[in-house]
């Protein structure tokens, strides 16, 4: 690896981090990694992630006395001081142009859905007094089957259909898109299974078999959807 200056990654368990230790691990950047453990009761970080930064999420790096959160945030600005190559250039403009829309669209599209249907799915499984349950699984399916369910899985076959087509996110090579998408398609096969989407499940198993992937699962400890 490369020796770089004092870069930092607070690491939580099962969380968007595992992506940057992925990319970081591709790039042969040296790196540090604070870890730190999702609460057993609330699944929630620990409070003392906002001692690094106040939002108090993972991830976060720290490079150079640097402090930066937010997944898509973090994967540029890596990609920008030690992998430009992970990114097309100005002269690919149809690269450029699906680079753009995948890092967006993994959080702004993709994740919002995935995430309330597994908030609603939880707090169907944990209602009570127990005689309330039905009301309660009889709201979240009326929610879930008219807005979350429908936009979730229009998304995945979106997905799904460019993948059929492409061997990664943007352009022919592996770039900072597939590693924003990675884990928003991690944990739907976690929520839904495997068979639905076949493009999707291809392309997992692909990152999954890499070597750099597998020292980033290696460092970060546990992950439930490598």
């Amino acid at each position: 690896m490369t020796s770089e200056a004092a870069l930092i990654v607070h690491h939580l368990n099962n969380s968007r981090s595992q992506r940057v230790l992925w990319l970081l691990e591709e790039l042969g950047v040296n790196y540090t990694i604070e870890h730190y453990q999702r609460d057993s009761k609330t699944n929630l970080a620990p409070d003392s992630l906002k001692a690094v930064h106040s939002l108090g999420r993972s991830p976060v790096i720290t490079h150079n006395g640097y402090t930066l959160a937010e997944s898509g945030a973090i994967i540029e600005y890596l990609i920008g001081q030690f992998g430009t190559h992970l990114k097309p250039g100005s002269d690919n403009t149809a690269a450029l142009n699906e680079y753009q829309f995948w890092m967006h669209f993994a959080e702004g599209s993709l994740m919002p859905p995935l995430v309330a249907s597994l908030v609603m799915g939880k707090a169907k499984d944990k209602a009570k007094p127990f005689f309330m349950k039905p009301v309660v699984a009889k709201v979240v399916d009326a929610i879930t089957d008219a807005y979350y369910g429908p936009n979730l899985k229009r998304s995945l076959e979106y997905v799904d259909a460019h993948l059929a087509k492409h061997e990664w996110f943007a352009g022919e090579t592996l770039s900072g898109a597939d590693f924003q998408m990675s884990f928003p398609l991690e944990a739907m096969l976690g929520r839904v299974g495997k068979g639905l989407y076949p493009a999707i499940d291809a392309w997992v198993n692909k990152i999954h078999g890499r070597e750099a992937y597998q020292r980033g699962v290696e460092k970060g400890g546990e992950y439930a959807y490598a």
